[in-house]
């Protein structure tokens, strides 16, 4: 994770969890399932740009990564109405 996406997780997890705990929990649970998705098949992620993303089942979040070589980078995770585009800047390419 890029620390910037780790923070914007730790931070939905938490407003979520505000609303009712086992939302939280649920949150956390989607998020970690979207991401081993993209570790298991990076290309199967759905393009943008030279990145891909895979959407996170429940919630209107998506996990916004980058495939290197030898390993997936989270670069966001995004909230579908948040500022479009505003993790370009953390993009390694």
């Amino acid at each position: 994770f890029h620390p910037e996406a780790l923070d914007e997780f730790e931070a939905a997890a938490l407003r979520y969890a505000a609303i009712r705990p086992s939302l939280g929990d649920a949150f956390i649970d989607r998020v970690e399932a979207a991401t081993s998705r993209a570790v298991r098949a990076p290309m199967t992620g759905a393009p943008l740009g030279s990145l891909r993303r895979v959407f996170v089942k429940r919630f209107p979040y998506f996990v916004l990564y980058a495939v290197e070589e030898s390993r997936v980078l989270v670069l966001a995770v995004a909230h579908f109405r948040q500022r479009p585009g505003y993790w370009r800047r953390r993009s390694p390419r």
